[in-house]
């Protein structure tokens, strides 16, 4: 997941450790379309966040355990979405910083700590996921509500403490040389920074081992049972969707996060620039992935014509939770509460 963002692809001026600068021609057009795109996925993040909080809202029962991983993960996708519009707008001025000192400080802070709870709340859901039906008897006692608010807690606690040094590090920086001024990170060891970037890089290689994990034991444990129902084949590609989704977001980020930090500590070299630029856009990428999960399980209720016939509220609420009590349950649907 980003420890930071990396806009400044054509500033000498940042801070790196050794490594390869090569010039990079026709980027201008970043400055038109990327905003366009942040703009779009923010819209779309809110509205679909929003619309997952309202219908557990409206829930009247207590919530369960998913339903808490949910709204939690709805609440960190939301705060995410919502900076984005003003980073939208800093790449639409050409990264030339026109708000606050503490907005500088701020917005950055909100993206990263909200992209790392996202991450993390969806290891939380893996795992209780696996819990519930690789090991239903043994985990009865820990999969509770009150274990599960503890584990969202603990989840913002440490993505806050993680994300403490976007708030020291971030400051305005000028350039009275060219008459603009930046939102970067002013970190003067070389050291500290490599150290902040292989942080960035274990808490991706930790999460996607958690998630394969579970994801693996979950569908070589739905395939063993002789009786699975087409339900349940159905969950199990949802399981495999969901999990490719967050593949195709995050790998491609972090694969340019491991090089550039292969390059900075000279075991490769390559060309600094054509990796910041990569980071770049794979970062806005990854960010897709707050859009995509709630798009996927209304595409899973759409597909399921026995879901499709319950009432707008209602459907979002089973998709969330994923249950159907007026159907036929699948084991993987029976365990979700």
């Amino acid at each position: 997941m980003p420890a930071h963002f990396h806009p400044e692809i054509m500033d000498e001026n940042q801070n790196n450790t050794d490594g390869i600068w090569c010039n990079v021609e026709g980027s201008d057009w970043m400055f038109t379309v990327v905003p366009v795109y942040i703009l779009v996925i923010s819209v779309l993040g809110i509205i679909l966040n929003v619309f997952v909080l309202m219908v557990l809202g409206l829930h009247k029962k207590a919530c369960t355990v998913v339903e808490i991983y949910w709204s939690n993960l709805a609440a960190a996708d939301l705060f995410l979405m919502s900076s984005l519009p003003f980073w939208a707008l800093n790449v639409a001025k050409k990264y030339d910083w026109k708000l606050s000192k503490t907005m500088c400080k701020l917005i950055p802070f909100s993206i990263t700590m909200n992209t790392y709870c996202s991450i993390c709340i969806l290891v939380l859901v893996s795992i209780d996921r696996y819990l519930a039906l690789v090991r239903p008897l043994t985990s009865a006692r820990i999969r509770k509500p009150f274990c599960a608010k503890l584990a969202c807690v603990v989840v913002w606690g440490v993505c806050f403490f993680l994300n403490v040094p976007a708030l020291i590090f971030r400051e305005v920086l000028h350039f009275p040389e060219g008459n603009f001024s930046r939102c970067n990170h002013n970190v003067s060891s070389p050291t500290m920074y490599l150290a902040y970037q292989g942080i960035s890089v274990f808490s991706f290689i930790i999460p996607i081992f958690i998630i394969s994990f579970c994801t693996v034991k979950i569908i070589h444990t739905l395939r063993k049972r002789l009786n699975i129902q087409k339900m349940e084949q159905k969950a199990i590609i949802l399981i495999l969707v969901v999990f490719l989704a967050f593949l195709i977001c995050w790998v491609p980020y972090h694969v340019v996060q491991i090089l550039d930090l292969l390059s900075r500590l000279n075991i490769v070299g390559l060309c600094t620039t054509h990796l910041n630029f990569f980071h770049l856009i794979f970062t806005y990428l990854s960010l897709l992935n707050s859009v995509l999960n709630p798009i996927l399980y209304v595409i899973y209720i759409w597909w399921d014509p026995c879901c499709a016939q319950t009432s707008g509220v209602r459907i979002l609420h089973q998709m969330i939770t994923l249950s159907t009590p007026e159907c036929p349950q699948s084991t993987l649907l029976a365990v979700a509460s």
